[in-house]
Protein backbone atom coordinates (compact mmCIF):
# COMPACT_ATOMS: atom_id res chain seq x y z
CA UNK A 1 0.00 0.00 0.00
CA UNK A 2 1.35 3.57 -0.50
CA UNK A 3 0.56 5.95 2.09
CA UNK A 4 1.36 9.73 2.82
CA UNK A 5 3.16 10.23 6.08
CA UNK A 6 1.53 13.30 8.09
CA UNK A 7 4.81 12.97 10.41
CA UNK A 8 8.35 11.68 10.39
CA UNK A 9 8.77 7.88 10.93
CA UNK A 10 11.58 6.18 11.76
CA UNK A 11 13.01 4.34 8.53
CA UNK A 12 10.08 5.27 6.12
CA UNK A 13 10.25 9.16 5.79
CA UNK A 14 9.67 12.28 6.65
CA UNK A 15 6.16 14.62 6.26
CA UNK A 16 4.54 14.67 3.00
CA UNK A 17 6.94 11.68 1.35
CA UNK A 18 4.45 8.98 -0.45
CA UNK A 19 5.82 5.73 1.11
CA UNK A 20 5.34 2.40 -0.05
CA UNK A 21 4.44 -0.41 2.97
CA UNK A 22 2.93 -3.60 4.02
CA UNK A 23 -1.01 -3.10 4.18
CA UNK A 24 -0.83 -4.96 7.54
CA UNK A 25 1.84 -2.11 8.90
CA UNK A 26 -0.35 0.57 7.46
CA UNK A 27 -3.95 -0.74 8.50
CA UNK A 28 -2.87 -1.61 12.14
CA UNK A 29 -0.61 1.24 12.89
CA UNK A 30 0.06 3.88 10.53
CA UNK A 31 -3.34 4.84 9.58
CA UNK A 32 -5.39 4.04 12.90
CA UNK A 33 -2.30 6.55 14.66
CA UNK A 34 -3.25 9.26 11.88
CA UNK A 35 0.44 8.99 10.95
CA UNK A 36 -0.51 8.58 7.27
CA UNK A 37 -2.93 8.56 4.83
CA UNK A 38 -3.86 6.63 1.60
CA UNK A 39 -1.96 7.80 -1.09
CA UNK A 40 -5.04 8.58 -3.36
CA UNK A 41 -5.42 11.81 -5.37
CA UNK A 42 -7.90 13.06 -3.18
CA UNK A 43 -5.85 12.54 -0.44
CA UNK A 44 -2.41 13.65 -1.75
CA UNK A 45 -4.93 16.93 -2.85
CA UNK A 46 -6.42 17.20 1.29
CA UNK A 47 -2.53 17.10 2.17
CA UNK A 48 -0.90 19.97 -0.04
CA UNK A 49 -4.33 21.93 1.16
CA UNK A 50 -3.43 20.95 5.17
CA UNK A 51 0.43 21.37 4.92
CA UNK A 52 1.22 24.24 6.26
CA UNK A 53 -1.25 23.93 9.44
CA UNK A 54 0.02 20.17 9.56
CA UNK A 55 4.04 21.80 9.50
CA UNK A 56 3.13 24.29 11.92
CA UNK A 57 1.36 21.33 14.33
CA UNK A 58 4.31 19.68 14.17
CA UNK A 59 6.45 22.45 15.06
CA UNK A 60 4.60 22.93 18.27
CA UNK A 61 4.86 19.24 19.28
CA UNK A 62 8.35 19.28 18.54
CA UNK A 63 8.87 21.99 21.01
CA UNK A 64 6.98 20.39 23.00
CA UNK A 65 9.06 17.09 23.24
CA UNK A 66 12.27 19.15 23.80
CA UNK A 67 11.37 20.56 26.95
CA UNK A 68 10.03 17.48 28.03
CA UNK A 69 13.69 15.77 26.96
CA UNK A 70 15.68 17.96 28.73
CA UNK A 71 14.00 16.95 32.00
CA UNK A 72 14.20 12.77 31.23
CA UNK A 73 17.41 12.92 28.72
CA UNK A 74 20.02 10.90 31.18
CA UNK A 75 17.79 9.96 34.00
CA UNK A 76 18.37 6.96 36.10
CA UNK A 77 15.14 4.98 37.54
CA UNK A 78 15.16 1.83 39.54
CA UNK A 79 13.09 -0.97 38.95
CA UNK A 80 12.86 -3.68 41.80
CA UNK A 81 11.72 -7.19 40.35
CA UNK A 82 11.78 -10.41 41.43
CA UNK A 83 14.90 -12.64 40.14
CA UNK A 84 17.02 -16.04 40.30
CA UNK A 85 20.37 -15.91 41.71
CA UNK A 86 21.71 -15.92 38.41
CA UNK A 87 20.01 -12.98 37.51
CA UNK A 88 17.23 -13.64 35.20
CA UNK A 89 14.31 -12.05 36.28
CA UNK A 90 10.48 -13.81 36.55
CA UNK A 91 9.01 -12.47 33.55
CA UNK A 92 10.58 -9.46 31.35
CA UNK A 93 10.40 -5.63 31.98
CA UNK A 94 8.25 -3.59 29.32
CA UNK A 95 7.26 -0.54 28.06
CA UNK A 96 4.64 0.23 30.85
CA UNK A 97 6.98 -0.37 33.46
CA UNK A 98 9.60 1.74 32.36
CA UNK A 99 6.92 4.85 32.01
CA UNK A 100 5.20 3.38 35.53
CA UNK A 101 8.95 3.89 37.29
CA UNK A 102 9.51 7.33 35.38
CA UNK A 103 5.98 8.49 37.15
CA UNK A 104 6.70 7.12 40.20
CA UNK A 105 9.69 9.34 40.46
CA UNK A 106 7.77 12.55 39.36
CA UNK A 107 9.11 12.37 35.43
CA UNK A 108 6.18 11.58 32.23
CA UNK A 109 6.97 9.11 29.60
CA UNK A 110 4.24 7.88 27.35
CA UNK A 111 4.65 4.02 27.17
CA UNK A 112 3.99 4.42 23.46
CA UNK A 113 7.24 6.31 23.40
CA UNK A 114 9.40 3.86 25.03
CA UNK A 115 11.58 2.00 21.96
CA UNK A 116 12.82 -1.52 23.67
CA UNK A 117 15.38 -2.84 21.10
CA UNK A 118 15.30 -6.33 23.04
CA UNK A 119 12.97 -7.52 26.01
CA UNK A 120 14.79 -6.71 29.32
CA UNK A 121 14.98 -10.18 31.15
CA UNK A 122 17.94 -9.86 33.64
CA UNK A 123 19.29 -7.81 36.34
CA UNK A 124 21.65 -4.92 35.37
CA UNK A 125 21.61 -1.70 34.33
CA UNK A 126 20.20 -1.05 30.28
CA UNK A 127 20.39 2.40 28.35
CA UNK A 128 16.47 2.64 26.61
CA UNK A 129 15.70 4.91 24.02
CA UNK A 130 12.25 7.58 24.34
CA UNK A 131 11.15 9.23 21.43
CA UNK A 132 8.92 12.01 22.64
CA UNK A 133 8.41 12.83 19.45
CA UNK A 134 9.59 11.57 16.15
CA UNK A 135 12.61 13.85 15.56
CA UNK A 136 12.99 13.86 19.14
CA UNK A 137 14.98 11.39 21.12
CA UNK A 138 16.85 10.82 24.25
CA UNK A 139 18.34 7.76 26.21
CA UNK A 140 17.25 7.21 29.90
CA UNK A 141 19.39 4.16 32.18
CA UNK A 142 16.94 1.33 34.06
CA UNK A 143 18.43 0.14 37.01
CA UNK A 144 16.62 -3.20 37.33
CA UNK A 145 17.86 -5.05 40.40
CA UNK A 146 16.44 -7.66 42.69
CA UNK A 147 16.51 -4.82 46.02
CA UNK A 148 17.39 -1.42 46.40
CA UNK A 149 20.68 -2.17 48.16
CA UNK A 150 21.80 -4.21 44.61
CA UNK A 151 20.15 -1.42 42.67
CA UNK A 152 22.73 0.85 44.60
CA UNK A 153 25.32 -1.93 43.76
CA UNK A 154 24.78 -1.88 40.31
CA UNK A 155 25.01 1.78 40.27
CA UNK A 156 28.49 2.13 41.65
CA UNK A 157 29.29 -0.52 38.65
CA UNK A 158 29.08 -3.89 40.41
CA UNK A 159 27.89 -6.46 38.20
CA UNK A 160 25.42 -9.09 40.07
CA UNK A 161 24.49 -11.46 37.36
CA UNK A 162 25.68 -15.39 37.48
CA UNK A 163 28.80 -15.76 36.09
CA UNK A 164 30.21 -12.48 37.87
CA UNK A 165 29.22 -14.21 41.23
CA UNK A 166 30.81 -17.34 39.85
CA UNK A 167 34.06 -15.37 39.15
CA UNK A 168 33.88 -13.39 42.44
CA UNK A 169 33.72 -17.09 44.00
CA UNK A 170 36.89 -18.57 41.98
CA UNK A 171 38.23 -15.27 43.29
CA UNK A 172 37.61 -15.55 47.07
CA UNK A 173 38.94 -19.52 46.63
CA UNK A 174 41.93 -18.45 45.28
CA UNK A 175 42.69 -15.55 47.87
CA UNK A 176 42.20 -17.87 50.64
CA UNK A 177 44.36 -20.68 49.24
CA UNK A 178 47.50 -17.57 48.77
CA UNK A 179 46.34 -16.92 52.49
CA UNK A 180 47.02 -19.90 53.67
CA UNK A 181 50.43 -20.45 51.73
CA UNK A 182 51.23 -17.62 53.10
CA UNK A 183 50.56 -18.41 56.51
CA UNK A 184 52.19 -21.95 55.82
CA UNK A 185 55.41 -20.59 54.76
CA UNK A 186 55.75 -18.37 57.66
CA UNK A 187 54.63 -21.00 60.40
CA UNK A 188 58.02 -23.25 58.52
CA UNK A 189 59.83 -19.98 58.65
CA UNK A 190 59.24 -20.07 62.58
CA UNK A 191 60.03 -23.72 62.92
CA UNK A 192 56.51 -25.07 63.02
CA UNK A 193 57.08 -28.35 61.71
CA UNK A 194 54.07 -28.91 58.62
CA UNK A 195 52.55 -31.95 57.37
CA UNK A 196 54.24 -33.05 54.27
CA UNK A 197 51.64 -32.22 52.05
CA UNK A 198 51.32 -28.13 53.38
CA UNK A 199 55.31 -28.73 53.11
CA UNK A 200 54.99 -29.33 49.29
CA UNK A 201 52.09 -27.01 48.89
CA UNK A 202 54.33 -23.96 50.15
CA UNK A 203 57.27 -24.75 48.41
CA UNK A 204 55.12 -24.73 45.01
CA UNK A 205 53.51 -20.80 46.35
CA UNK A 206 57.10 -19.77 46.90
CA UNK A 207 58.40 -20.82 43.70
CA UNK A 208 55.61 -19.25 41.71
CA UNK A 209 55.92 -15.72 43.87
CA UNK A 210 59.94 -15.96 42.64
Amino acid sequence: MQVILLERVAKLGHMGEVVKVKDGFARNFLLPNHKALRATEANKAKFERDRSSLEAKNAENRKAAEDEAKLLDGKIYVLIRQAGESGQLYGSVSPRDIADAADAQGAHINKNHVHLTAPIKSIGIYTVEVAPHPEVTITVQINVARSVEEAAAQARGDVLTGNAADRAEVRDAAQALFDQAQADNAAEEEGVELPKEKKARAKKQAEKAE
